[in-house]
């Protein structure tokens, strides 16, 4: 069925006491694919690719606290680590009753989408992993600023990464090991560094990527997960993606033999530049799936 008889409505919902901003297209009653994105970007990363399967699916992409435009009322004491943004994903999936659900994840989007899985495990019915990783060995040299600030998060360690949240930084991670950056829209970098702007988001970002150590001690639990589930698993990575490398998207096979692998000549966001042939694999693999 034509994507273009399906449009893309932008919508905020109550859950966990936020107002959350998502992203909605196609038929309900299709096979529905639950997109969870990470930093720096929001839903937005996902517009191209909900465009090209509404005809298929049924597409959800919430905007992650801290991210987007989701709103967090100050009265809420948000506390901003992976722990929350999976409970509010558990909240969001019940406030639309999301029953079943295929899970996109990538970059922050893995740990907090996975904590979901663990806490709901009987409603996912596949995973796409595109640079969401969840294994030590996936973790690239990039990281080791981060894990100065893991080991000792003094203010001279956490104010080095401020330098992340800058315009250059942000438009670097787009454009990092792309063969061709001309493909990058440069709203995309632009926009979400606008929205990082936000009084008081420096310090959520500088927060959660203090928390981020938290995830590696649960890996274990999301590969028990991905063994005993054995969920149909599509891994597109972009293989020149100084954070997350390779090695964490051939790991998937480890737990899950049946895991179909494929590395892109792309970085760090391959949907920014390989958004057909991502759309195309999705359709390979879960296109007769039914949830």
């Amino acid at each position: 069925m034509s994507s273009s008889l399906f449009p893309v409505h932008h919508r905020y919902v109550q859950a966990d006491g936020l107002r959350v901003f998502y992203r909605e297209a196609g038929d309900p009653s299709a096979p529905t694919l639950l997109l969870l994105h990470g930093f720096p970007t929001s839903s937005l990363m996902f517009r191209e690719l909900i465009q090209r399967l509404a005809g298929r699916f049924h597409l959800v992409a919430p905007d992650l606290p801290g991210f987007g435009f989701t709103e967090v009322p100050d009265a809420r004491g948000y506390v901003y680590d992976f722990d929350h943004l999976g409970r509010t994903l558990e909240a969001f999936v019940d406030a639309l009753d999301l029953q079943r659900y295929t899970l996109y994840v990538f970059d922050y989007g893995a740990p907090a989408g996975l904590r979901l899985a663990l806490a709901k495990p009987e409603r996912v019915s596949g995973l796409i992993s595109q640079n969401g990783n969840a294994y030590l060995e996936g973790l690239g040299e990039a990281w080791d600023p981060m894990r100065r600030y893991w080991a000792d998060p003094s203010a001279d360690n956490r104010e080095a990464l401020r330098q992340f949240l800058s315009l250059e930084a942000t438009r670097w991670q787009y454009e990092n090991g792309e063969p061709d950056p001309t493909l990058v829209a440069p709203e995309a970098y632009h926009l979400d560094y606008l929205l990082m702007q936000r009084s008081g988001n420096a310090d959520i970002q500088l927060d959660l990527t203090l928390d981020y150590a938290n995830n590696l001690t649960l890996y274990p639990q999301f590969q028990q997960f991905f063994r005993e589930r054995r969920v149909p698993t599509l891994v597109v990575w972009g293989r020149h993606d100084p954070f997350f490398i390779p090695p964490g998207a051939q790991a998937y096979r480890r737990d899950n033999p049946d895991a179909q692998v494929e590395l892109l000549d792309a970085g760090h966001f391959a949907l920014a530049t390989h958004g057909a042939h991502i759309a195309r694999r999705i359709e390979d693999v879960f296109g007769a799936a039914r949830g």
